[in-house]
């Protein structure tokens, strides 16, 4: 097998050889060339056409933010940001994870060798999953085309004459599905609850990039996602949003999200559909390192009729707000006999090799019989949160909802949740937030 091609991106000469040889170390790998800037990348992604691209965020010229919507148009492929720690770099990664970026990871500490190695790590393990991503997403779009191919051929009949009648084309129907099966009649995964599919397979968002695979080309978003302001506000602009009268005590329905790799996009898009009145909060675990969920939380809220902020130990869930666990925190949802539903942050252990971990906060939920309960897994490597899910389906769980491979930039969390058989709604991405509002909805 030929190792993958890989472009290194970065202002810095010194920190393009360092990232040369952590790539080369790996003989699945081979660095193809090296470029010193924006401008000069998106020459030589399209003159090398590699297979995936690690591309510095802060440069001269032209930075990595706009090279990053240059190359996606020119032949989208896997990009993984090299960010800084600054207020600025952070902003920009969370830009670029939403212009189409696979990943990000921080820059290594020059004077830390141990920093350096654990940097390393996490960029191979980045490598890796963009390349099994897009490998997999590869052979889901030819399985769906031999389908739909199928679906649409009609059977060959002889030519009309005048000893035989014509026949009119066979066209295929269309059935319910069977009691215990699914839509395309296969066993269901658990005899409890029949899953929901959408009916036919759906492009990605038409107002955001395209989330379905890396060969496809961006899809124009809408007039009022282009107005979007592309730093982040440093004062919201938007009216306020009407304050909940519902006190925390009385909340009839709680909404639990969680996700990895592809997440920001991800979240945007559950986000913007969810409206200002929502009867529920919703507490969000995203993969990320400390401080970036702090610009996560801030672009969200910029674009979401909810208020969207990050997390802080304490503090009292209210219906129409949305919460995102601190990077490097794990977040619970907690409630003392009769008191309100608050949140608490904490420093244990990894979960999973994750701190904020998804498992940590569906196991929060478990003893909360009093409320509804929502669980939601998206996009993302591995397979946090999908055990505790499992025991949230089994203890009685309203509705637990999980992505299709249709539109996961990595279908690793929602996938483990299927084959537990603990998902009562697999669907695309742009179909969960509504089903959610509707689940909510019908319990008030």
């Amino acid at each position: 097998m030929k190792p993958f091609r890989v472009l290194v991106v970065d202002d810095s000469a010194f920190m393009r050889k360092i990232f040369s040889d952590f790539i080369e170390r790996d003989k699945s790998f081979q660095v193809v060339g090296t470029a010193e800037n924006g401008l000069d990348a998106v020459e030589k992604a399209k003159e090398l056409n590699p297979d995936v691209i690690t591309l510095d965020v802060e440069m001269p010229i032209m930075n990595g933010l706009d090279a990053l919507k240059l190359i996606m148009d020119a032949g989208p492929r896997p990009v993984i940001m090299l960010s800084g720690l600054n207020e600025q770099g952070m902003r920009e990664t969370i830009l670029a994870l939403e212009a189409g970026a696979f990943d990000f990871i921080r820059k290594p500490s020059i004077s830390n060798a141990l920093d350096i190695e654990q940097v390393r790590s996490e960029l191979m393990k980045q490598l890796n999953a963009a390349m099994q991503a897009k490998q997999r997403r590869a052979l889901w779009e030819e399985e769906e085309q031999r389908r739909r191919s199928a679906d649409i051929t009609l059977p060959l009949s002889p030519k009309p004459s005048e000893t035989t009648p014509k026949k009119k084309p066979q066209v295929k129907e269309t059935r319910p599905a069977a009691k215990g099966t699914d839509q395309r009649g296969k066993p269901a995964e658990t005899p409890r609850m029949p899953v929901s599919r959408s009916a036919e397979e759906k492009a990605a968002l038409p107002d955001t990039p395209e989330l379905t695979g890396f060969k496809r080309k961006r899809v124009e978003r809408k007039p009022e996602a282009e107005s979007a302001p592309a730093v982040l506000p440093k004062n919201e602009s938007r009216p306020p949003r009407e304050a909940s009268a519902q006190p925390s005590t009385d909340l009839k329905d709680l909404v639990a999200v969680g996700c990895s790799t592809g997440g920001p996009r991800a979240l945007k898009a559950f986000l913007e559909q969810i409206p200002g009145d929502f009867h529920a909060p919703i507490v969000i675990v995203q993969h990320m390192p400390p401080s970036f969920t702090k610009s996560l939380a801030q672009r969200l809220n910029s674009f979401s009729q909810l208020e969207v902020m990050e997390a802080e130990h304490g503090m009292v869930l209210e219906p129409g707000k949305a919460y995102i666990a601190p990077g490097g925190s794990h977040m619970r949802v907690h409630r003392s006999e009769g008191g309100p539903y608050q949140i608490r942050i904490s420093q244990d252990e990894t979960r999973n090799g994750h701190r904020p971990s998804v498992d940590v906060l569906f196991e929060s939920l478990l003893p909360l019989t009093a409320v509804k309960r929502h669980a939601v897994l998206m996009t993302g490597m591995g397979s946090d949160g999908a055990r505790m899910m499992k025991e949230l389906y089994d203890a009685g769980v309203t509705s637990t909802f999980a992505e299709s491979e249709q539109t996961c930039v990595v279908y690793g969390m929602p996938r483990s949740a299927v084959e537990l058989g603990c998902v009562s709604h697999v669907l695309p991405l742009h179909e969960i937030a509504p089903r959610m509002v509707q689940a909510v909805n019908n319990g008030k």
